[in-house]
């Protein structure tokens, strides 16, 4: 679906891509970055909006910087900021950027209605959009993106200011667009939480180069270690720092760090399952879970520069902070 090869854009204070390749398929696709780290760039020289530097882009079959006209006829494109006029409806402007597309006029209003009932807008279709919330706004700017019917969307940052429920709604709507109707996506976020839930391959960059492209799967897979999770007690009002020291004393291998969580290696020993049931036990500390651990995409931004900052926000952690002089902040 999109293919860059050496991409690099730069401009006279930063460098927002630097030499990035990579290869984006079918499906839902996460593109991961602390804010500033390229994201939005990259989607603007895919859709023949910006020039790139060097190298070169090519989305379904087509380069970037030569059909940017033909490419956006294919693809829709949802922008990060609120961008819709408050004094007409949502159908006026929906049809609008179908018509925009190329659709007829009764082809694009059929289309409208049917685009506007799938984001759950139908009924507030004719109302004023500056009377809409953040979250209506939002589908509104997904529906116009799904109107034209194209093989390819852009999403950048569609959850941007929705509440936790919104934000599991936009997630649903996100992976029904591929799932129900077939059209690839490529969304943006820097909450790694939620493209953990929704995408089926993850593209992680940072400071404009990558760091990381793989299957979800990948990301995720399972260690040999168990995450243990118990509760605190009076005797013990942290818990976990209570277990570590006592597995530890028992001769398990403990791993450093977990926060609330313990990690434990038990490697060959098959009686290591039973030496944590008891020392929990003799703590007198109850037991909420026990599972193998699973990789999680937070652990590709640690063990780096200042762009190893990563701090748990909402459904997922942020890495990073605002802004970029050419590599993460």
């Amino acid at each position: 679906m999109i293919a860059t090869e050496g991409l690099t854009k730069r401009y006279p204070s930063v460098t927002a891509l630097d030499r990035l390749t990579v290869d984006i398929g079918p499906g839902v696709t996460g593109l991961v970055g602390a804010n500033g780290a390229g994201k939005s760039t990259l989607i603007k020289i895919l859709l023949g909006l910006s020039g790139a530097t060097e190298g070169r882009a090519a989305v379904l079959g087509r380069n970037s910087a030569q059909d940017g006209t033909a490419i956006r006829e294919q693809v829709g494109y949802m922008p990060e900021h609120d961008c819709l006029p408050p004094d007409i409806s949502a159908t006026e402007f929906v049809v609008h950027m179908a018509r925009m597309a190329g659709l007829p006029r009764t082809a694009a209003r059929e289309r409208t209605a049917d685009t506007l009932r799938h984001v759950g807008l139908y009924e507030e279709r004719y109302r004023p959009m500056g009377g809409y919330s953040t979250g209506m706004k939002q589908r509104v700017k997904l529906a116009q993106a799904l109107v034209h019917d194209p093989r390819l969307v852009l999403l950048d940052e569609p959850t941007n200011g929705l509440d936790p429920a919104g934000r599991d709604e936009m997630l649903g709507l996100i992976r029904r667009v591929w799932t129900d109707f077939g059209i690839s996506v490529l969304v943006t976020s820097h909450l790694l939480g939620e493209l953990e839930r929704t995408s089926d391959h993850i593209v992680v960059i940072d400071g404009g180069k990558l760091l990381r492209s793989e299957s979800i799967a990948g990301f995720t897979q399972t260690t040999s270690s168990l995450l243990i999770e118990v509760t605190d007690t009076d005797a013990h009002p942290d818990g976990a720092a209570a277990l570590r020291t006592a597995l530890s004393a028992a001769g398990l291998t403990v791993e450093p760090g977990g926060g609330r969580n313990v990690h434990v290696d038990p490697g060959e020993d098959a009686a290591a399952y039973d030496t944590i049931r008891d020392a929990i036990a003799e703590l007198g500390l109850g037991l909420v879970r026990m599972e193998q651990r699973r990789h999680r995409i937070a652990e590709v931004f640690q063990d780096r520069e200042p762009a190893a900052a990563v701090t748990g926000k909402g459904t997922g952690d942020t890495p990073g902070e605002k802004g970029n002089t050419g590599h993460a902040a």
